[in-house]
């Protein structure tokens, strides 16, 4: 049976072999002392290793006077994730659809309900407890961020992201214009917070002038931001509506972009994709239906949808039987199932008429669920590599976020 991890995926690459100090080379009394033969053997070694340590030393320090250096001048700096759990700051204008998008993402409030929420008047703070803790603030549209006697410190200093809501439905040359200020404050204030802007409100349009509308507030944002000298500055562009499946996709990429976990999560979902020829695998967050990672794969609309609406299935099903749980002796369910495998919920079902392709779903915890997506030539008659495989998989991410 093949394994699709070694035991040391998640290890550090082994330690080399202690070497001799290199500065006793320097010594007239370890020179006398030792024989010709041996000096000749051992110094070669000695000299790689002592040139390493003075590259590696140099280049810790050109690195730190790079990031002093971004510092006094202003300029960007590396994109770089940050540590703990990711945070957002919703912006735009009046009516624009900030409230609506954390409501549904996060506090699971249907889209047709959102047309009677009040208009945000103070910041506010939405927090959803997961494997991870999402966190969201919105400004409100009367407060401009750019003013001197705003106090930026508090608001950016903790903010991972700034999204960027424009309603494409209403006159979006205003939110253009502001859009662009805020742009340029964050890349010379606040350069390591990543830009993203969701063209919103998308469902109302027709096919034609959505993406007329979409190519021309990023040609637009583009040239604006390259004539104010920062045409380097990264921001992102997503099509959204609460109505359809567009805004987890787009806060799915927001997210991914802030955990620090990610590089290693997609390399363990690559390695089950071409162990048992799965087509794509997602790592959903069961709560919001945000996909934290998946493999290098194509995505297709069409199966992010089904993975999608599975994932909901999944929350009917426990809010119906209960999210948590406990056994006869007090302990909880989740600790239980990191003890035994057997107990961890899984099920495979077929969505298409051929009966080709498949769903396979796994928990990895109460809060974290696999869902792959597997079609001709998969190894769907072989079960059991497949359970070996993505039980490896399960213990490998646990180990990522230490759960």
């Amino acid at each position: 049976m093949r394994t699709l991890f070694s035991e040391n995926i998640l290890s550090p690459s082994p330690t080399p072999a202690p070497q001799s100090n290199p500065f006793e080379l320097l010594f007239p009394s370890s020179i006398s002392t030792a024989s010709s033969a041996d000096s000749t053997q051992s110094s070669p070694t000695q000299n790689e290793w002592l040139t390493q340590h003075l590259q590696n030393q140099q280049r810790t320090e050109s690195e730190t006077a790079n990031q002093a250096n971004y510092a006094a001048n202003g300029q960007q700096a590396p994109n770089v994730r940050r540590k703990g759990n990711p945070k957002m700051l919703f912006m735009g204008l009046r009516r624009s659809g900030k409230s609506s998008i954390q409501k549904v993402v996060f506090e699971k409030l249907s889209p047709a309900d959102t047309l009677f929420l009040e208009p945000t008047s103070r910041i506010g703070t939405v927090k959803m407890q997961s494997f991870i803790t999402f966190e969201s603030v919105e400004l409100p549209h009367q407060l401009s961020a750019t003013t001197p006697d705003f106090d930026h410190h508090a608001v950016f200093s903790h903010i991972g992201a700034v999204i960027w809501v424009l309603d494409v439905q209403d006159e979006y040359l205003t939110s253009i214009s502001e859009m662009i200020q805020t742009a340029v404050f964050l890349a010379e204030n606040y350069p390591r917070v990543n830009f993203e802007v969701f063209i919103h409100k998308t469902d109302g349009l027709s096919e034609e002038y959505k993406y007329e509308t979409f190519r021309e507030v990023r040609q637009r944002v583009q040239d604006e931001l390259s004539d104010l000298g920062h045409g380097d500055r990264s921001v992102s562009y997503f099509q959204t509506s609460i109505f359809d499946h567009s805004i987890f996709e787009a806060m799915s990429k927001v997210v991914q972009r802030l955990l620090p976990q990610l590089p290693a999560m997609e390399a363990l979902l690559n390695k089950l994709c071409s162990t048992c020829g799965i087509q794509k695998a997602y790592l959903f967050d069961t709560m919001s239906k945000i996909y934290v990672a998946t493999d290098a794969s194509p995505t297709f609309l069409k199966d992010y949808e089904v993975c999608s609406d599975y994932v909901d299935v999944i929350v009917d099903i426990k809010q119906i039987y209960g999210w948590h749980g406990q056994d006869g002796e007090g302990k909880a369910v989740s600790e239980r199932r990191n003890q035994d495998d057997g107990d961890i919920g899984e099920s495979m079902v077929t969505y298409d008429r051929s009966g080709d392709t498949y769903i396979y779903a796994r928990e990895i915890n109460d809060y974290l669920s696999l869902i792959c997506v597997m079609g001709k030539g998969s190894t769907t008659n072989k079960r059991v590599l497949i359970d070996y495989n993505v039980g490896i998989l399960h213990d490998a991410l646990l180990q990522v976020f230490k759960v």
